[in-house]
C-alpha cells in the first residue's frame, strides 16, 4: 500500500469513527463510547485498554467505562492472549449480530420502561369514573397495547435468523 492509499484509508476510518460516534447517539449510547465501538469493528485484530485510549485520545476512566458497557452489551468480547496480563478487546463484526444485540439493549433500556409507565397509568386509572379520566385511561390502554405489540415485533424480527429477516425485508420493499 503506498503512502497516499494508507492516507486515504486512515481517513475514511477516522471519518467513519466520527460518524459513528455521533450515530450512536441516536441509538442509545453515548459518542465515545460509539467510537470505541467502530474502532474496534474497524481493527483487524483485538485491542488493549491502552490502545484505545491512544487511538482516540481519551482517557483511562472514559476507555474502560466505554469498554465494559460495550461487552455488557455484547457488542465486544475480551480476550487473553498468553503470557499478556491486560485484557484485550474484540468487536462483534456480524452486522446481524450487532443489529440484535443494540435492539435488545434498546428495548430493555427504552421500551420496557415506557411499555411500564403506560401499563401502570391505565391500571391506576382503570374503572375510575369522569371523562377526562375515561378518556386518559383508554389512550393509555391504546397506547400500551401498540407499544406492547411493536415491542413483540421487534423481538421476532431481531430473533429472526438474518436470512429469513431479509426475505421479509425483501418483500415488504418489493
Amino acid at each position: 500500500m503506498t503512502a497516499d492509499e494508507r492516507q486515504k484509508f486512515l481517513d475514511a476510518r477516522e471519518e467513519f469513527i466520527t460518524r459513528w460516534g455521533v450515530m450512536g447517539t441516536q441509538w442509545g449510547i453515548n459518542r465515545t463510547m460509539a467510537q470505541v465501538h467502530a474502532l474496534l469493528m474497524t481493527n483487524p485484530e483485538a485491542m488493549s485498554t491502552d490502545e484505545v485510549m491512544e487511538a482516540l485520545q481519551i482517557s483511562r476512566g472514559n476507555a474502560h467505562t466505554s469498554l465494559k458497557e460495550l461487552v455488557g452489551w455484547d457488542l465486544l468480547r475480551i480476550i487473553t492472549k498468553k503470557g499478556e496480563r491486560k485484557e484485550f478487546f474484540e468487536a462483534e463484526k456480524d452486522v446481524w449480530k450487532i443489529f440484535q444485540a443494540v435492539a435488545r439493549e434498546r428495548k430493555r433500556r427504552e421500551i420496557d420502561p415506557a411499555l411500564q409507565v403506560l401499563e401502570n397509568c391505565a391500571d391506576e386509572t382503570k374503572g375510575l369514573k369522569g371523562t377526562d379520566v375515561e378518556t386518559f385511561n383508554k389512550q393509555m390502554t391504546e397506547l400500551a397495547e401498540f407499544v406492547s405489540l411493536v415491542s413483540s415485533m421487534g423481538d421476532k424480527a431481531a430473533n429472526m435468523a438474518q436470512s429469513r429477516a431479509m426475505q421479509m425485508a425483501l418483500k415488504i420493499l418489493s
